[in-house]
């Protein structure tokens, strides 16, 4: 069958009309594998999502291969004519700025005509960001969600974050140092604030942290210094927790202060300080608010 080959036997030395999707160091130069290298100075160009930065990598490890640019904004031109390249026996490396391509990075266009066209795709698996974060978080469970990064706008950015709510698995996103804390407050918002968050921040890098606490506790830890907030992010969010006795402990609690508040005040301010007393979703809060508004209206004598 076209596009099969036996990875087992797969050395470092590349093979012609391959495109080889090569991950890269996300921070430490030293985290590249042997394999990696090896095709790296072997195949006949390079696509790089920034010259640049691949170039020091290159000059690192005495690595002379021709490059060329592939990203967000050339990469269906680009891919079209790597194609071409493999048309005509030659091998091609694909890497990202850090970390494994296509994982929030391009190179998904790039692979899918690569195959589609019957040429082989092999991956050179390395450093991933989102992998080294899940194994020193600490949160309990096998399963993830990876969303990579955000909306930037903060309404699209709200709803999806509602969107996983109800899951179990843990969450996991990538962040800008100039969202980081919009988003952790958008998270809690949405998500609770009674959840774990891990904040992994510049892994494998000089300043690198991994910081574990409550949601509601988030935003103010990364505000209390501004360095915090420096780097890139992996943030991961413990799942929503099993249904259990507890849950109708919070579901009681929240009707008291919701009946409280809705008593003194319009409904969406009653919500939003309910949110902030208990800790619970704004989601649910506010539905269970439409209930309570409801009854009130039903029981309350006419005038």
């Amino acid at each position: 069958m076209s596009g099969e080959h036996d990875a087992s036997q797969s050395g470092g030395v590349p093979e012609p009309a391959t495109l080889y999707v090569v991950a890269t160091p996300i921070g430490n130069l030293a985290d590249i594998t042997l394999r990696a290298l090896s095709v790296l100075k072997g195949v006949s160009v390079i696509a790089a999502e920034d010259t640049r930065t691949t170039a020091r990598l290159l000059d690192r490890h005495g690595i002379h291969t021709r490059m060329v640019s592939l990203h967000e904004h050339n990469e269906s031109h680009r891919a079209d004519a790597i194609v071409q390249r493999l048309a005509q026996g030659e091998s091609v490396a694909l890497v990202s700025d850090a970390g494994t391509p296509v994982l929030s990075d391009p190179g998904a266009i790039l692979v899918e005509r690569v195959r589609s066209a019957g040429f082989r795709v092999i991956p050179i698996p390395g450093a991933s960001a989102l992998i080294a974060a899940l194994s020193v978080a600490g949160l309990a469970g096998t399963a993830f969600q990876f969303a990579g990064f955000l909306p930037d706008r903060p309404t699209a950015r709200r709803k999806f974050i509602a969107s996983l709510a109800d899951l179990a698995c843990i969450l996991v996103f990538y962040e800008a140092p100039h969202r980081v804390v919009a988003c952790v407050r958008d998270l809690a918002r949405e998500l609770g604030g009674e959840r774990d968050i891990v904040i992994a921040r510049e892994l494998t890098k000089l300043f690198e942290s991994v910081h574990r606490c409550r949601l509601e506790e988030a935003a103010a830890w990364l505000e209390e210094d501004t360095d915090r907030q420096r780097g890139e992010f992996v943030l991961l969010i413990s799942g929503v927790a099993p249904q259990s006795g507890r849950d109708e402990e919070h579901a009681a609690r929240a009707d008291k202060v919701l009946r409280v508040l809705l008593a003194e005040l319009p409904l969406a301010q009653s919500v939003k300080m309910a949110c902030a007393i208990t800790g619970l979703r704004r989601g649910d809060l506010y539905a269970r608010a439409l209930e309570l508004a409801g009854q009130r209206s039903v029981t309350s004598p006419s005038d």
